[in-house]
């Protein structure tokens, strides 16, 4: 049942604004609770807090308590509440607060949320949602700039998606709380606070499909492929590289499982070259898969080896040391330029 305060300001909203991604996010979950009285929202100070970076703020107010619940500090009994919710018919969204919070949780998100589609042979269906704050870029304490996404990527039984942009986040958001099968939504953190125009009047037949890859820089000499809050900073290293006349292609993966292998190696065998970027440590991070599927598809139109750029094989720094840690410009160049001693 939708409330007469959120009819009122969907048919008052026009059809484009520039919005935070953050905004985006909170104006794609009010619609989603708009066109269905099933969706919830859970999550620690997700109420009358807004949540931590105000995701959620106001939503309590239109929807009230029964339908944005404060829950206790307690994840694991989160995702397990959402699970039983979602047996029962509803499509909660669960707010994980930060990263590295969501390891307690992780027992009912790979052993129970991931299997029980397959353990029911496809007779049941859990579509929750778990929304994950991800990353480094805002000076954090420990526990709070991780980027925990091979865990989940790696577990069979769910999709795991990454916005990088107010547009994205806005029908992705709504994209993911509509699927039957649990999504692992990852927001890039220190990128809430960018701008962008959102045309919240699309339909969303014309919306890009929740799993598909899309070209947001289209360039002739590099594929640059990144997610979430690495995608504007290859798009700054594209505009850098372009001064020194190279011409870089960067994909905004958004799904990384499912992965739209098809777009990227259809980048990569029109560059011949390619430069994975990622927040998460380089080794057995999620560019090794890509790095193998890009070779296992495109050997032969490979100029050289798909490279690369991450963080190191280290605890997350102090965040007096995270700029040093986060790759940067600078560092996605240098990986280019490698590209080309072969």
């Amino acid at each position: 049942m939708t409330t007469e305060t959120g009819t009122a300001r969907a048919a008052a909203a026009p059809a484009a604004e520039t919005l935070t991604l953050g905004k985006a996010l909170n104006e794609g979950l009010r619609k989603a609770m708009e066109n269905d009285p099933k969706v919830l929202v859970m999550g620690e100070d997700v109420g009358k807090l807004g949540g931590v970076f105000r995701v959620t703020d106001g939503l309590q107010k239109d929807f009230g308590e029964e339908r944005v619940i404060d829950t206790p500090l307690a994840e694991s009994g989160i995702v397990g509440t959402a699970i039983g919710l979602a047996l029962r018919g509803y499509r909660p969204v669960v707010e994980i607060q930060f990263d590295g919070f969501v390891f307690p949780a992780a027992d009912q998100i790979i052993t129970q949320l991931a299997k029980m589609r397959m353990r029911s042979l496809g007779a049941v269906s859990l579509p929750v949602v778990v929304r994950i704050p991800c990353g480094g870029g805002i000076g954090a304490v420990e526990h709070h700039s991780e980027s925990p996404e091979v865990y989940f990527t790696h577990t069979a039984g769910l999709r795991v998606v990454a916005c990088s942009n107010p547009a994205d986040a806005y029908t992705m958001i709504q994209q993911s709380v509509a699927s039957p099968d649990p999504v692992i939504f990852f927001e890039p953190k220190r990128r809430y606070w960018d701008k962008a125009p959102v045309d919240v009047a699309a339909a969303p037949e014309s919306w890009t499909p929740l799993h598909r890859a899309r070209v947001v820089q289209p360039g002739e000499d590099v594929t640059v492929l990144a997610y979430g809050p690495m995608v504007k900073t290859c798009l700054e290293a594209a505009a850098a590289a372009a001064e020194e006349g190279r011409s870089l292609e960067v994909v905004d993966l958004r799904s990384l499982n499912p992965l739209d292998v098809d777009l990227v190696v259809a980048s990569v065998e029109r560059t011949g070259r390619c430069v994975v970027v990622h927040e998460a440590p380089v080794f057995s991070g999620y560019g090794a898969e890509l790095a193998a599927r890009i070779t296992e598809r495109c050997f032969y139109r490979l100029e050289a080896p798909v490279l690369r750029v991450g963080g190191f094989s280290t605890p997350y720094p102090p965040s007096r040391l995270e700029e040093h840690y986060l790759p940067d410009l600078d560092r996605v160049l240098d990986a280019v330029d490698r590209t080309f001693a072969w």
